[in-house]
């Protein structure tokens, strides 16, 4: 169906992380479309996890309006309030430039808005066990369990991160999630990770760090170390894969290396730092945020990930890593976020969290070196390094 077009007032787009123009975010009245909004996030998701969704305004006559009065005739689901915040934290920009809230808009004047998902109704609150690495009135930082979806979705409205975080706002600290996202049952989620990817995560509890926060993430300036055990002996032991990726051409689900015009530029660096018979233990540096970037990549060049059946890895029991028992041990891909580093986004103080392996990341590793193990690698660059033993 082709998209409405819009009033005499403006011209509007919309554009998302695959840097194409999406027209059906705006109505034929000239307001931004909540549901097609949704849609958009979703499909930018899939391009690239830190990546926002904008929509530009082009005036067509002279409506000598404020800036902010006339974006609440535009986004109708947000108060002026939070248009307002939108505004002073640089998330709109007029003919390229920042703007107040007070500026006046005239003929020609082009607006580029970064919109996020509207704020809407309550998450319900579970209680479920949480690790909490770090927490304050802006912030709270997690290392996510492995099997955890981050935030609710059609087929998942309850048992998320997000339903646990607002039980333990009510019932162990205080305060809640960022209003950002709460319509699309997201509020606070700045980045996620895949339901199997343990480790460190960050939420925002008021809307100001929700949008400083995302924007370190939109801007790279974020430093994010992953470990993961791979299949096989990675050669070079240090390098940089440099591999354009998108959708896979047959499978809905999949990702895949695209050299053709659908793969958007993605870089993974990896690190070899043990090696056992037939594994390694990898660290690995996002400098692109692909969605499934790292078990892509690691697949492409013929070391998958230990457990990814999805992209050739294969799941292990612990006989296979040395074990006496045939229990299953990693039946989802051996993939960890082990650091995150960002600013805080009040202070601006530099902040970096380091997330222990989850028990069955940490007995594959313990097994390996007790039973396969090979050598230690020394290779710069590295930030988490090995993880000591639990008795070190």
């Amino acid at each position: 169906m082709p998209a409405e077009q819009p009033n005499d007032e403006t011209s509007d787009a919309a554009s998302s992380a695959d840097g194409e123009q999406h027209l059906g975010l705006v109505t034929s009245a000239g307001t931004v479309d909540r549901d097609a909004l949704f849609a958009l996030y979703e499909s930018s998701a899939a391009v690239d996890d830190d990546q926002s969704v904008t929509v530009t305004f082009k005036l067509n006559h002279d409506l000598n309006k404020r800036l902010d009065r006339y974006l609440v005739d535009r986004v109708p689901f947000l108060s002026r309030t939070a248009l307002q915040r939108l505004i002073d934290e640089d998330a709109v920009r007029v003919n390229g430039r920042v703007a107040k809230a007070s500026t006046k808009l005239r003929k020609g004047d082009v607006v580029i808005a970064t919109l996020p998902p509207p704020p809407s109704s309550e998450i319900p609150a579970e209680e479920m066990p949480l690790d909490i690495l770090f927490e304050d009135g802006e912030v709270i930082v997690i290392n996510k369990a492995p099997g955890l979806i981050v935030h609710p979705a059609r087929s998942h409205k309850s048992g998320t991160l997000i339903n646990g975080l607002a039980w333990h706002f009510q019932h162990r600290t205080s305060g809640q999630l960022s209003t950002v996202g709460k319509e699309f049952a997201r509020p606070g989620v700045v980045h996620r990770l895949d339901k199997h990817t343990s480790g460190v995560m960050i939420a925002a509890k008021t809307d100001t760090a929700h949008w400083r926060l995302g924007k370190q993430f939109e801007l790279r300036q974020t430093q994010k170390r992953y470990l993961a055990l791979v299949h096989g002996h990675p050669e070079p032991h240090a390098d940089v894969i440099d591999l354009p990726m998108g959708k896979h051409p047959t499978i809905k689900e999949r990702y895949a290396v695209r050299h053709d015009d659908t793969g958007k530029p993605s870089q993974t660096v990896y690190r070899v730092l043990e090696e056992y018979a037939g594994y390694a233990l990898v660290e690995l540096e996002l400098r692109t945020g692909r969605t499934h970037q790292i078990r892509v990549h690691m697949s492409h060049i013929g070391y998958p990930l230990v457990g990814d059946d999805m992209y050739g890895g294969t799941h292990v029991t612990m006989r296979d890593f040395g074990g006496d028992s045939d229990e299953p041990l990693l039946t989802r891909q051996a993939l960890h976020a082990a650091l995150l580093g960002v600013r805080h986004p009040i202070s601006n103080e530099p902040m970096t969290f380091l997330a222990p392996l989850w028990s069955d990341l940490r007995t594959a590793v313990d097994l390996l070196r007790k039973h396969r193990f090979d050598r230690s690698l020394s290779v710069g660059g590295t930030l988490v390094g090995v993880p000591p033993s639990p008795s070190a």
